[in-house]
């Protein structure tokens, strides 16, 4: 939900190649790349913060590198 998340389908006004996550890849800037999909099957909206796949392995559901939230 911040500003700079954003769902990408393009890379220098082409479409993304499904090497790169095409045809459309989440791209979360600031933290861990565990964050960024790179393929997006589908959106869930929840009403409270649940662990995803990574998370429920062992990773740190912020994932702030500046804050050292590789691991929990």
């Amino acid at each position: 939900m911040d500003n700079d998340v954003l769902f990408a389908y393009k890379h220098d006004s082409k479409p993304l190649e499904p090497d790169h996550g095409g045809p459309i890849r989440l791209v979360v800037p600031k933290l861990y790349g565990w964050k960024s999909a790179k393929w997006v099957n589908g959106l869930e909206f929840l009403s409270e913060n649940t662990p995803g796949f990574w998370e429920r392995r062992g990773y740190h559901m912020e994932g702030d590198p500046w804050k050292t939230q590789r691991f929990q």
